[in-house]
């Protein structure tokens, strides 16, 4: 774990090597300005010299410019090193999020993984500084001093060893404990992410259901449970202190005791005692540092391994050793294929789906909530593998191509239609970033986008809000259609795409599509029977499997799901194929 996450430093390797060895030169200079002062002592006032004084004051004064500038430094590139070290890790998890099939993101919440990417990676930057700075600058100085102690008296030096002793066993009962509770407070880090996340992203339906106390009460207990993780942390964590400060003391009693009767023998002066005195504030105090870097460690291994987890995530779907990179025509064949989300699933989601789409289609599908409407096309795109049997696209496997070839060729509008701020037309060229102003009205007018956007004030240059939020859910749809269309692809797939806009539009952008483009094969989910009636065929979508896959006059005839919701949607009944009027009862869509 560790070499893994140390392999992101990467050039800021100088800056985490000068960090150190900067930290090294102030302890040097902080461990002679003792023996300065006891020759001060010893020397100078004890023999009333003033030129020794003066002399060695100034010898005082440049060591401690040196180690203030050392300091200095070691601070400016433990942060350069640090923030540079953070900045790679986010990098890298954030590339290695966008290679995740949908598979792989269904393990991971997002609020989940922007924990990981913020909170996470800010405890292992202040922890990795404190490393460079403090984890070697403590430890230096706590054995330079003590070595220094032990020169000047190993008798008085047996209490700084049994101080050692002491703390050293108080930290190893206290860090495990601690540990525990942190792994458990991002845990609850991203259960609260996850609470904003949702309340904001939804805040116009928490406005319209009036559930404003609702969600501030489940923010509240979101974070009460961190504060009382927090607090149990702390309660352990603040027993150390007493007893640091309490051995402090009793070391410095101890030392001045023993000292003051070595002084009255004259087996020690008193600039010797007063030398060893600063010596144990550095060793204590180094061990305090030390068990600071402890706690912090604490925190970081938690947020450690929820980074390396991302980070040794495999994604699902890859491409194969040598890739196909041209995809011949929209043609899709389905052969014996079944799917299910989980491995482990007792039931798939798709059961022996066998079809033949020629390329230039247009191909229907309807269906109840929960039959796998849209299962059955994320499998075209490759967003999802199957468990078994094969999707062909253009005569050849899925699996056989690169992902981004065959993605590039597939273009499909998701259920939920996801604008990005900017402008529309910063939005359009999400689908061909080279595409031309002429190209980009042309795709708004097949989708029949270009009404309403000609009547915007900045026309194509209207910026369009984070999530869409500025426009309708028809307008919506609209330039997601277009964006998609801008990729010329061999394959269309519209989930859903025209919920939201009227009847009338929907048919001119069905009858755009099959002018405009008829070489590209078009696969078309809806729930209105007249957005696919005029399809060249239509497949019926029931629990999973094809109930039939056949023209609009022939499923008339023969298929009793179609006739019935055909008959719902034009004789004046609800026309949902939920209904009691339906075949049965069906659970939801994915």
């Amino acid at each position: 774990m560790i070499k893994k996450l140390l392999s992101h430093v990467r050039e800021y390797k100088g800056a985490a090597i000068l960090t150190p060895l900067f930290m090294l030169l102030e302890v040097a200079m902080e461990m002679i300005i003792p023996q300065f002062m006891a020759s001060i002592i010893d020397v100078g006032i004890g023999n009333g010299d003033m030129a020794h004084i003066f002399r060695v004051g100034i010898f005082m004064l440049v060591t401690a410019l040196i180690g203030l500038f050392a300091g200095v430094m070691g601070g400016k590139y433990g942060a350069i090193a640090s923030a540079g070290f953070a900045k790679n890790l986010r990098s890298a998890m954030f590339r290695k999020i966008q290679t995740f099939s949908f598979k792989n993101i269904d393990r991971f919440s997002s609020s989940s993984l922007i924990t990981r990417l913020t909170t996470d990676v800010t405890n292992i930057q202040n922890a990795f500084q404190m490393i460079l700075r403090i984890g070697m600058r403590a430890p230096a100085s706590l054995i330079v001093a003590l070595v220094m102690a032990i020169s000047i008296s190993p008798k008085l030096s047996l209490v700084y060893v049994g101080a050692l002793v002491f703390l050293v066993i108080m930290m190893i009962i206290l860090l495990p404990i601690t540990h525990r509770v942190f792994t458990q407070v991002f845990k609850k880090y991203d259960e609260l992410n996850n609470s904003v996340q949702e309340n904001v992203s939804a805040i116009r339906v928490v406005k319209a259901y009036v559930r404003e106390k609702y969600e501030t009460e489940k923010f509240h207990r979101a974070t009460t449970n961190i504060y009382n993780m927090f607090i149990r942390a702390e309660k352990i964590m603040v027993v150390a202190m007493p007893i640091m400060m309490g051995t402090i003391y009793v070391v410095i009693m101890l030392l001045s005791w023993f000292g003051a009767k070595d002084v009255v023998s004259g087996e020690l002066t008193v600039g010797k005692l007063t030398q060893l005195m600063t010596y144990c504030m550095n060793i204590l105090m180094s061990l305090m540092m030390v068990a600071m870097i402890f706690v912090m460690l604490t925190m970081s291994v938690a947020s450690a391994d929820r980074i390396v987890e991302v980070l040794d995530e495999e994604p699902d779907i890859r491409d194969p050793e040598d890739p196909v990179m041209e995809v011949s025509d929209g043609s899709v064949v389905f052969s014996h294929v079944n799917f299910g989300y989980h491995e482990t699933a007792e039931d798939y989601v798709l059961s022996d789906i066998d079809l033949h789409i020629d390329s230039g289609e247009t191909i229907g599908i309807i269906g109840g909530t929960g039959s796998a409407k849209t299962s059955l096309v994320n499998l075209i795109s490759r967003l999802y593998d199957v468990n078994s049997g094969s999707v062909k696209v253009g005569g050849r496997d899925v699996r056989e191509y690169d992902v981004q070839a065959l993605r590039d060729q597939v273009s499909v509008v998701l259920q939920k239609n996801v604008l990005f701020s900017g402008t529309i037309y910063e939005n359009l060229r999400w689908g061909d970033k080279n595409a031309t102003d002429e190209e980009c009205r042309r795709a708004c007018k097949l989708a029949c986008a270009d009404e309403f956007i000609d009547r915007l004030p900045d026309g194509y240059d209207t910026y369009i809000e984070q999530g869409g939020t500025n426009v309708s859910g028809g307008q919506r749809q609209r330039l997601c259609i277009a964006r998609a269309l801008l990729k010329k692809p061999k394959i269309l797939i519209l989930d859903d795409s025209t919920s939201a806009v009227d009847t009338a539009t929907d048919a001119r952008i069905r009858r755009a599509f099959r002018e405009e483009i008829p070489g590209t094969t078009k696969i078309i989910i809806a729930q209105r029977i007249s957005s696919v009636e005029d399809a060249d065929r239509i497949i019926v979508m029931d629990d999973g499997r094809i109930n039939g896959f056949d023209t609009h006059e022939n499923l008339l005839k023969n298929n009793e799901i179609y006739r019935d919701v055909y008959e719902s949607q034009t004789g004046g009944g609800s026309g949902d194929f939920d209904s009691p009027g339906s075949d049965d009862e069906r659970g939801g869509d994915r």
